[in-house]
């Protein structure tokens, strides 16, 4: 297993040359939107799973600093790595029921030094709750005022590695979830950490139990893609007959597209990879949306592996032409084949 080198992503190797996968998303900070609360921009060549193109960003809701999936050939995340403290309820302030209250010292104690706690995770002191993104603060209200503190700030910690240190991304989420595990977001940022970091059976788990608790079907090219990543590439074609696809915006359809479109391949069927493009009106140059870069360049990716070299660099042209981010180096595989 491989990061991808433009987006940053993991992505296993499939013998195709196929654009990056885009970055599941990372904690969301207040700078972006949901779709982008854990992803990292993606950087370098895609060498995604078969027929993906990295995608950059990570979903800001949780980190600090920025950008959801590209070739989202599954990450497998291990269940067994999720703490006991997951299944735990969220810790209550317990005052006027026999203890004493907890102070806000005892939370700011935390920062900068390992917790109390010797299998947590230290909080680094840039982790400010503050950072995150208000609908992620929103949920975290259904926590003590110090518990939502903490699981705040390690949210903030694991965006602010996920690019750099996606295992320590990680072990920030765990803890997170150790004392969050029933806030949607929490287990959303877990599996987008997981997935990144390459534990894909966890990422999967995680991501499911996100979707059971908030009903957002958001992250389904991500569980599409860690089937792919376990081995599983049948399981990934069934997310096309979810009932949640028609609600999906242009961008995470298209990532969906293209990580069953790579299930395909993975199954050595390039015909009906090449048909899963071809369905709807996601080839209409003349309207592009969001997502179509990357879409056309696994689309014309998956042409060249079928031989059909003129249509291939006519589809690498129309994605370099839509890639205002350059999330591709779709101009370069373009001149590749002239």
């Amino acid at each position: 297993m491989r990061g991808d080198r433009r987006t940053g992503r993991p992505h296993r190797d499939h013998g195709t040359d196929s654009p990056p996968p885009r970055r599941a998303a990372a904690p969301r900070t207040e700078r972006t939107s949901r779709g982008d609360r854990f992803e990292r921009p993606a950087t370098g060549r895609g060498q995604a799973r078969a027929g993906r193109p990295e995608r950059s960003g990570s979903d800001d809701r949780y980190s600090a600093t920025s950008g959801r999936s590209g070739d989202r050939r599954a990450p497998a995340r291990t269940t067994s790595a999720r703490p006991a403290s997951a299944r735990t309820a969220p810790a209550r302030n317990a005052a006027g029921r026999g203890r004493a209250p907890r102070v806000e010292e005892d939370y700011e104690a935390t920062r900068g030094s390992r917790p109390a706690r010797g299998a947590e995770i230290a909080i680094p002191s840039g982790a400010d709750p503050k950072l995150l993104d208000p609908s992620v603060r929103s949920e975290l209200r259904s926590l003590s005022k110090l518990t939502a503190e903490f699981v705040g700030a390690h949210l903030v910690a694991a965006g602010q590695v996920i690019d750099t240190d996606p295992h320590k991304a990680l072990e920030h989420a765990r803890a997170a979830r150790g004392r969050g595990a029933r806030v949607a977001a929490v287990r959303e940022a877990t599996g987008l950490a997981a997935y990144h970091a390459g534990e894909w059976a966890e990422a999967l788990s995680e991501l499911r139990a996100a979707r059971r608790i908030s009903g957002d079907p958001g992250n389904i090219a991500v569980m599409a893609d860690c089937e792919r990543a376990l081995g599983r590439p049948a399981r990934a074609l069934k997310a096309l007959d979810d009932p949640a696809v028609g609600k999906l915006d242009a961008a995470t359809r298209a990532e969906l597209l293209i990580v069953v479109a790579g299930a395909r391949r993975d199954l050595g069927q390039l015909d009906a990879a090449l048909a899963v493009f071809e369905r709807g009106s996601s080839l209409d140059v003349k309207n592009p949306r969001p997502g179509s870069a990357r879409l056309w360049y696994a689309y014309a990716d998956a042409l060249a592996a079928a031989g059909r070299t003129e249509e291939a660099i006519q589809w690498f042209g129309a994605a370099a032409q839509a890639d205002f981010d350059d999330e591709t180096d779709a101009a370069d595989r373009a001149a590749d084949l002239l």
